[in-house]
């Protein structure tokens, strides 16, 4: 994040709502249709935390607009779980079925940390990530309680990156894999090491294509959310959103996770 920012000549120690489209999972087309359908994903504050402390005079506000699109899910990754009891909504309850919440586990050390907080706290659908994978980890005695939904895990990237090895990835798929819970291999890093041998791999689609073509990402038991339209009434699967992807998408390793190719013509070729 330090590292984009600077390359943009931002500052990433600065910490702000964002100026505009802070809705947007609010904002209609012409017709009065969201322009975010029902059952997308989106993710939520990536280059940041949703539970900085900094983030509490706004932070009401997104649950606003988490509460008001029942019908979409929000997925948000933290490394502040410690946090997030005095951070829900009062309305909250044992969890609302739109939320997905993610802890990053970079290592062993912050896995032991994390997790099992992340167990404890009131949530319908919980993932762990393990980004950047920076050490070996192993997840098994948390993920035998069954209330962890998806694995996702990927290098570490830019500038003074640390490597990431191919076991590492290989042991915590096998783990998941086990116990048949979605796995996610979803980018190599800049410094990969497979077989003893150092692939340095600057391009993101490349790292993305390797993850991809490695095999690693295992599909599991399948993440079930009930998402709800304006009147309270759960939404059938034929209506929620189907994603659509381009040629390029076949090899993207972010595919299982993603809304599709939204057919802006950029990658050029939409077919």
């Amino acid at each position: 994040m330090y590292f984009l920012d600077e390359q943009r000549g931002q500052n990433g120690a600065e910490i702000y709502r964002v100026k505009s489209n802070f809705d947007y999972p609010l904002h209609k087309d012409r017709r009065g249709a969201y322009k975010i359908r029902s059952g997308e994903t989106l993710s939520v504050c990536m280059t940041s935390d949703f539970f900085l402390e900094e983030a509490d005079e706004w932070r009401d506000e997104a649950w606003d607009i988490i509460r008001a699109r029942s019908d979409v899910i929000f997925f948000i990754i933290t490394k502040r779980p410690q946090r997030i009891p005095e951070c829900l909504p009062e309305d909250w309850g044992d969890g609302w079925e739109n939320v997905f919440i993610n802890v990053t586990a970079e290592n062993q050390r912050r896995a032991e940390e994390r997790v099992p907080l992340l167990l404890e706290l009131p949530f319908k659908h919980r993932g762990v990530n393990v980004a950047p994978f920076i050490g070996g980890v192993s997840l098994a005695k948390w993920l035998d309680s069954g209330k962890i939904e998806q694995v996702s895990c990927g290098g570490e990237n830019y500038a003074g990156a640390r490597p990431c090895r191919y076991e590492w990835v290989q042991s915590l798929r096998a783990e998941c894999a086990e116990r048949n819970i979605s796995f996610l291999f979803v980018d190599t890093g800049t410094r990969f090491i497979k077989d003893n041998k150092l692939y340095n791999l600057s391009d993101k689609h490349i790292r993305s294509r390797m993850a991809s073509k490695s095999g690693m990402s295992f599909e599991g038991k399948p993440l079930k959310f009930k998402l709800y339209n304006e009147c309270g009434y759960e939404i059938s699967e034929e209506f929620l959103h189907k994603p659509e992807f381009c040629e390029n998408c076949k090899l993207c390793s972010w595919k299982p996770t993603c809304s599709g190719c939204s057919k802006c013509g950029r990658c050029g070729n939409t077919g």
